[in-house]
């Protein structure tokens, strides 16, 4: 089965599908909404998250979208993720990750109270991340990406890129003592653009090819929360609009077996999530013949 158990909380094949709440502290956001800079909003977002249902809270405190130059200087990047998940670990009873592919502002996050890191870059961004998660005992999510700078492969299936890219950061964790049962693999939706395939369609081809990625062993964390896959496919360029597509998008993830859904709008999905899911649940009793 794959299962998991991260920042203290299991997920995998037959458990419920977790709902991570996703909190930004770094005004260059590419969804305003999710930005939250003071500390009594924060802790009000973020008390409304957990009693919405969330399994735990995943703060970002530099843009990742890839279609953005918002990169800041790691010191000030370890400064926000300190201050918040300091702020969030002594007020809030649930676990906390850091969205962060740069050592510095990772082990800032960990002293302060992060047990899980989100690694958008898969640990090809920064080689020492690797051994300080495998050093702290922290989860990791994993996420597929093209190599900084290359473009594309016109060559490969989208799903295939995908895979090899995780493939690829699976090898790394290993190598540095990251135990499997500590890792969920996400599949970069958004982020493999200017290849021959257009990105949107690349995007659904992945999502609706998720099953292929189950054989890797790992838990699925996907998340397509207001992301520009949903403004392109409906026409919605404000991502303040684009809750309606990304619950559709969210349903679709979890038919296809996502384990984990990142979302800014945590009681809306988890509504959502448990229709999908119970769905899904209903045709694998159907194909396996149960009543």
């Amino acid at each position: 089965m794959n299962r998991a158990t991260v920042a203290g909380v299991s997920v995998g094949d037959g458990l419920d599908v977790a709902v991570v709440g996703a909190l930004n502290v770094s005004p260059e956001s590419f969804y305003a909404g999710s930005v939250v800079v003071d500390d009594d909003g924060l802790l009000r977002v973020a008390e409304a998250m957990a009693r919405a249902g969330a399994a735990w809270l995943d703060v970002g405190a530099m843009s990742t979208a890839p279609y953005l130059e918002a990169r800041i200087p790691a010191e000030l990047e370890a400064e926000r993720l300190h201050r918040a998940l300091g702020l969030l670990a002594t007020r809030l009873g649930l676990p906390l990750s850091a969205d962060t592919s740069r050592i510095a502002p990772a082990r800032a996050a960990l002293d302060a109270g992060a047990r899980l890191i989100n690694d958008v870059a898969g640990l090809r961004a920064d080689p020492a991340l690797a051994g300080l998660v495998a050093e702290a005992g922290a989860g990791l999510v994993l996420m597929a990406s093209p190599a900084a700078g290359a473009p594309v492969d016109d060559d490969s299936e989208p799903i295939a890129a995908v895979r090899d890219s995780l493939e690829r950061g699976l090898a790394r964790a290993r190598a540095a003592g990251i135990p499997d049962e500590r890792i969920l693999l996400d599949p970069g939706i958004g982020f493999f653009r200017g290849g021959s395939i257009a990105w949107p369609d690349w995007d659904c081809r992945v999502l609706a090819d998720l099953p292929a990625l189950l054989t890797l062993g790992r838990p699925l964390h996907v998340g397509v929360s207001r992301k520009s896959l949903i403004g392109a496919l409906a026409g919605v360029p404000d991502p303040a609009d684009r809750l309606p597509g990304t619950l559709a998008a969210t349903a679709a993830a979890v038919l296809a077996g996502a384990h984990v859904i990142r979302a800014h709008d945590v009681a809306e999905t988890v509504q959502a999530v448990r229709v999908a899911e119970a769905l899904r649940r209903a045709r694998e009793r159907a194909a396996a013949g149960v009543a």
